[in-house]
């Protein structure tokens, strides 16, 4: 695809990056090559904000390693080894690499991230579709998903974890802000968020979930440990703890939201060591699994 003058006018871009256009490109040029020479010339923001502009192309860029500052490219990233970029890792469409994947400011994808080991961004992570690792995943900004994200070891954030779909860790997942899931949230370890955690299913975990706001499930909660929250703690359906139970001073907790309450006995138990102090609805049916 060739970008003309009148063509990328027509997308409003800023004085400076219009000039650098018309120096280098006055009649024009083909989209990637556009973008790779923006990236050459140290203007990543201006190389993804016309990838915003015109969106992505069938393209695949298939290469044994990356290793440079920054790569934006308009199709999909296909790498058989490691990438390692300084800054700007993007993609128009998705990421697939057989090794890991490491960026110093960014990883975004238009479609899926998809990385046979480690998955790590200094800064933002984002996919439009699904993000796998096949080891861990660690972000020291926001995490966001159009999909599922998956993360055979730990799935680590020190941003919020805003997902569309189901979340997934083998370990321990962490964040510093929210946790929202448009599914279900899943780890094998603990569950640790600095903020409210909520899913529209259910949450499992296999060891403690903690919560510095409010805890929040459309279905069940069930953890192998306790369940702890400084803010309400309420779920659609029943709540099980291998410990304790405990919502914050003066706050609730709520089990069976969204189901009758003649059907609490079996769609609305409540599961701990204890009683735990505040339960404001659902069936206590005692310690032990439930």
């Amino acid at each position: 695809m060739d970008l003309t003058k009148n063509f990328v006018k027509a997308k409003r871009p800023c004085t400076n990056g219009f000039r650098w256009f018309l120096r280098h490109y006055e009649n024009g040029g083909n989209y990637q090559e556009l973008l790779d020479a923006l990236v050459k010339a140290g203007r990543v923001d201006d190389a993804c904000w016309l990838l915003s502009q015109f969106g992505p192309t069938d393209a695949v860029l298939e290469i044994d390693a990356l290793d440079a500052d920054a790569v934006v490219f308009a199709g999909t990233i296909a790498v058989r080894g490691s990438v390692d970029v300084d800054t700007v890792l993007r993609a128009g469409r998705a990421v697939h690499v057989g090794g890991s994947v490491r960026a110093g400011r960014t990883i975004v994808a238009g479609e899926e991230i998809v990385a046979g080991a480690q998955i790590r961004s200094d800064g933002t992570l984002q996919a439009g579709g699904d993000i796998k690792a096949g080891w861990g995943i660690e972000a020291h900004g926001d995490v966001t998903g159009g999909g599922d994200i998956r993360a055979a070891w730990d799935l680590l954030s020190e941003g919020a974890v805003t997902l569309s779909g189901n979340a997934f860790a083998g370990q321990d997942l962490a964040a510093q802000g929210s946790i929202q899931c448009g599914k279900s949230l899943h780890a094998g370890g603990n569950i640790d968020g600095a903020d409210c955690v909520r899913a529209d299913n259910g949450i499992l975990a296999g060891g403690t979930i903690r919560c510095a706001a409010h805890l929040e499930a459309g279905w069940g909660i069930r953890a192998g440990q306790g369940i702890i929250a400084e803010g309400a703690i309420r779920v659609g359906e029943s709540l099980q703890a291998g410990e304790e139970i405990l919502a914050g001073p003066g706050y609730g907790i709520y089990a069976g939201l969204n189901v009758r309450v003649d059907v609490w006995e079996t769609s609305a138990r409540v599961c701990a060591i204890q009683k735990p102090d505040g339960l404001m609805s659902g069936w206590w049916s005692g310690a032990g699994p439930g």
